[in-house]
């Protein structure tokens, strides 16, 4: 997980295991955290745990959209659609 701004790194946290878990002590990986958590602050996220949120977006929880490898994708329309809006 990373915070970046103008290409530069704010705070990141490394997944070595399966890009999904730490391999470090429970105290080193609780700072990263809270350093990722201010640095996603100051460039203005408002979730409380934005890491969270874009994880659980691909579980069958959540029936209309899918983070792909090829993008997002609309369920309902069967159509891959811009994360970003203008």
């Amino acid at each position: 997980m990373v915070a970046v701004r103008n290409g530069k790194i704010l705070s990141q946290m490394p997944l070595p295991v399966a890009g999904l878990m730490s391999d470090r002590p429970v105290e080193v990986v609780s700072g990263q955290i809270e350093r990722l958590k201010e640095a996603w602050a100051e460039l203005g996220c408002v979730f409380p745990s934005p890491y969270m949120t874009l994880s659980l977006t691909t579980l069958s929880v959540i029936p209309e959209l899918r983070i792909t490898d090829l993008g997002v994708l609309d369920t309902v329309n069967f159509r891959f659609v811009s994360p970003i809006i203008e």
